[in-house]
């Protein structure tokens, strides 16, 4: 649970570095282990129960969030867990849907980082503080929002492709339990990355959203 800390804490480059690098890198590694290494029954079974754990505490931390960064760490955690599903497999298709989703999280990760970025120097931290962005800003208000409804995994954006490959694949390797749940936390992870883009366009109340970090 060092992700949200390290993402707060840091100058926005680094923490789009940080989301995007290690996932890459430990993905290229799994996924050679998989093709030409041993994979067993019991290392599958590990994945698996660590997708599931990603999934869930990704999709329920990121619902109690009223900072950007901290949301985004924690949707963060959760895309582990989408990513994870595809070596979970141990099969070519496993692997295929597993580049679509690091492509697609890379891509949406360094649009979500680059307006949050932009947004720092309005002093923008809180989700609250994206109430005005929709009249101060419109152009960067779309923008982050078609992003984080990619996030949410909002047909037919980019993130709904990804999950729907790599669900896709789970279950065409016999793993029925995985992409229910996938499936469940997608919906949850959906209310969450979707209040970015409802408090971008439609404004809230402050003393609502904001609240003491979780």
């Amino acid at each position: 649970m060092w992700a949200p800390d390290i993402y707060e804490g840091s100058p926005t480059p680094v923490t789009a570095f940080l989301s995007i690098a290690p996932k890459i890198s430990i993905s290229a590694n799994i996924s050679r282990l998989s093709i030409y290494g041993s994979y067993g029954a019991t290392l599958q079974q590990i994945f698996f129960f660590c997708s599931i754990a990603s999934m869930i505490l990704g999709a329920l931390a990121a619902m109690a969030q009223t900072k950007v960064k901290r949301l985004l760490a924690h949707s963060s955690i959760g895309h582990v867990g989408y990513i994870r599903t595809g070596f979970s497999c141990g099969t070519i298709e496993g692997i295929q849907s597993l580049l679509i989703g690091i492509f697609i999280y890379a891509s949406m990760t360094i649009d979500a980082f680059a307006i949050v970025s932009a947004l720092r120097q309005s002093r923008v931290k809180y989700i609250a503080d994206l109430g005005a962005l929709a009249k101060t800003n419109p152009i960067s208000a779309i923008t982050f929002s078609i992003t984080m409804f990619s996030y949410a995994g909002i047909p037919p954006l980019a993130g709904f492709c990804s999950k729907f490959y790599l669900f896709f694949a789970a279950l065409g390797c016999g793993a029925y339990f995985l992409a229910p749940v996938g499936v469940v936390t997608s919906v949850i992870g959906r209310w969450a990355a979707g209040r970015l883009p409802r408090v971008s366009q439609f404004g809230g109340p402050k003393a609502v959203l904001r609240g003491p970090d979780t």
